[in-house]
């Protein structure tokens, strides 16, 4: 599993990642609304996506301290 990629998510950034994916697929599936996430929701769901970027390999723009 070399390539398996493991991430640990508290349990309310992983609701909010539920929340997310399964409002993006009601929406898809029949338009219906997607409800914009508060203000420590679009953190926690921010630092997750840091988060795997990382993991990924990704690199962040040379304008981010946070490495």
């Amino acid at each position: 599993m070399p390539d398996d990629i493991v991430l640990r998510l508290d349990r309310a950034t992983a609701e909010d990642l539920y929340v997310a994916l399964y409002e993006t697929g009601e929406h898809i599936a029949a338009g219906a609304p997607i409800t914009p996430p508060n203000a420590e929701e679009t953190e926690r769901l921010g630092t997750l996506l840091r988060d795997l970027g990382h993991a990924l390999g990704r690199r962040c723009s040379p304008y981010r301290d946070h490495l």
